[in-house]
């Protein structure tokens, strides 16, 4: 599904790592972690196509262009653009076609999935970081591509925010799509995601989350 040859990425002339070669298959389930400023956030945005590698290149074999989807940090999304809560959750539906009807069932049942029926005409600069991250993983369960991308998807959420994330995550990959976290929750990740990438400026690791977790100092991977 995913393949890096010879990957290099950051700043111009300032590659963060060594090249990267690594192939995650279809249907695997992979959490990344690294220190702060390790560029586990811009590796997720080369993948997406959203900046340009220093060297190598990508290639996801996926049925269609855009079959993708990704969430970007909450800091990147501009909270005056004048949409409400269902319009935002709404956008999943980019590309695929369904009746008004069926548009509606889906819609509302996304939104009790992920605990935001009532908030529907809420507005975004209305929402709590909370409720807008919750907005944001549904718009994702509406759109159902292959491939799924996750910049920190536990940011802002509350306790039930983050049992409903974790359930979510488990179905998708349940459904065979391809997920890819960047997550600072160690224990989390233990928990619940099988393989890990480790991003270091030494260069990256990929293997059992459990195994690289315990041999990383807690705070290089905070």
């Amino acid at each position: 599904m995913i393949r890096c040859q010879a990957l290099r990425w950051g700043a111009p002339g300032q590659p963060l790592t060594p090249a990267l070669d690594v192939y995650l298959p279809k249907g695997s389930l992979t959490a990344v972690i690294g220190a702060n400023g390790s560029g586990k956030s811009s590796l997720l945005k080369v993948i997406a196509g959203l900046q340009r590698p220093l060297a190598g290149n990508v290639i996801l074999n996926v049925p269609r262009k855009g079959a993708l989807s990704f969430l970007p940090q909450q800091q990147h999304l501009d909270r005056q653009f004048p949409f409400s809560l269902q319009e935002l959750v709404a956008a999943g539906f980019w590309g695929i076609k369904l009746s008004p009807e069926l548009r509606r069932q889906h819609l509302n049942t996304v939104l009790e999935d992920w605990c935001l029926s009532g908030l529907e005409q809420r507005p975004l600069m209305a929402l709590s970081g909370g409720e807008l991250q919750r907005a944001l993983l549904a718009r994702l369960s509406l759109a159902q591509t292959p491939l799924v991308l996750l910049d920190e998807p536990h940011a802002a959420l509350d306790e039930l925010g983050q049992s409903l994330l974790w359930k979510h995550i488990h179905e998708w990959h349940a459904q065979g799509r391809t997920l890819v976290v960047v997550c600072h929750d160690l224990a989390a990740v233990r928990q619940h995601i099988p393989q890990t990438l480790l991003i270091k400026n030494t260069g990256c690791v990929l293997g059992s989350s459990t195994e690289l977790i315990r041999q990383q100092p807690q705070t290089q991977v905070a």
